[in-house]
């Protein structure tokens, strides 16, 4: 039996669109090119691999066992292409990466534009999941690598830790809250909130806190990241719970005030998901060590500020 390495990719495209006409223009097909290269997969296999209906494909039980295998053999196709490019390791293949909100929009702009001008020929696909789906992506192979912030159930998986962060609130100058040291969530529920988006991990996450609460988060704007969040804080439209470190670099340049959360979920630990780093491509263990010197320069620099007598963020090794 043969396969070609262009149809599993076609049929990943396919999968994950989940439509054949998204598929194909991924693939760069016309769609009767890529509806013949499917048909000619199902012959092969003898097997239906994908129902067809208005809303795109879904996948039969047998195409669910191809995508696990076709995502396994084009990974060992970017290994060993990584591993023997012209540019040496880590030069050429494709990252996908399933990450959190804050990671998405704070600081893995800044580390990627630096990794990506070093290495020409790798590309990447940055999006942000929700927690449950960063987890989910990295087992079923979907996705690379998955970074996530919190406590999570990850069993099989390889956590790389990275960094510690708190969560914060930010109130404008001369609010109610803005002459108190620390607050609890529950302080903070008379007044309006500024919030993220549906559907990112923020917001859903502090969902999740009000839920165990019994009550609902009273909300005045959503937008779309923290930079809008301190602008609404600053304006006074209302407060929001946000990453210390974000609220301490927005602050530089906005009148904000910054409260200390007395919640035991503020200190978030950061961590990195994988399935098994040794069997990742070069490429990719280069990110996930361009995300830890990233890391330990943004602590080291706040150790520097802060005096040689702050306590300093530790790190752990990976485990399984």
């Amino acid at each position: 039996m043969h396969f070609d390495l262009a149809d599993l990719r076609l049929f990943i495209h396919v999968a994950e669109g989940p439509s054949l006409t998204q598929g194909a223009r991924r693939a760069h097909l016309s769609l009767a090119a890529a509806s013949t290269r499917i048909k000619t997969l199902e012959t092969q296999l003898e097997a239906r691999l994908l129902y067809r209906n208005s809303r795109g494909v879904e996948l039969t039980p047998a195409g669910v066992r191809l995508l696990e295998h076709a995502r396994a053999v084009m990974r060992q196709v970017d290994f060993l292409k990584s591993e023997f490019s012209d540019g040496g390791a880590g030069s050429t293949g494709h990252i996908r990466i399933y990450a959190n909100t804050t990671a998405v929009t704070e600081f893995m702009p800044e580390i990627l534009a630096r990794f990506l001008a070093d290495r020409p020929g790798v590309t990447v696909d940055l999006q942000e999941r929700l927690t449950r789906d960063i987890v989910r992506g990295v087992m079923d192979g979907s996705t690379d690598l998955g970074i996530t912030a919190g406590p999570i159930v990850a069993p099989g998986l390889q956590r790389l830790h990275f960094s510690t962060d708190r969560l914060a609130l930010a109130v404008p100058v001369g609010h109610p809250l803005a002459g108190r040291k620390q607050v609890t969530l529950d302080d903070t529920l008379q007044f309006p909130h500024v919030s993220l988006h549906e559907g990112s991990t923020m917001l859903n996450f502090l969902r999740e806190q009000m839920e165990s609460r019994g009550t609902t988060l009273t909300l005045r704007i959503q937008v779309s990241g923290f930079e809008a969040v301190c602008r609404m804080v600053e304006a006074g439209v209302g407060i929001g719970v946000i990453p210390e470190s974000a609220a301490r670099r927005h602050q530089r340049t906005m009148r904000l005030k910054i409260v200390a959360l007395d919640e035991p979920w503020a200190i978030r630990e950061r961590d990195m998901l994988v399935r098994k780093l040794e069997a990742l491509p070069a490429c990719v263990r280069a990110l996930i060590d361009a995300v830890r010197g990233h890391a330990a320069a943004q602590a080291g620099a706040r150790q520097q500020a802060s005096g040689p007598d702050a306590p300093r963020p530790g790190t752990v090794t990976p485990k399984p």
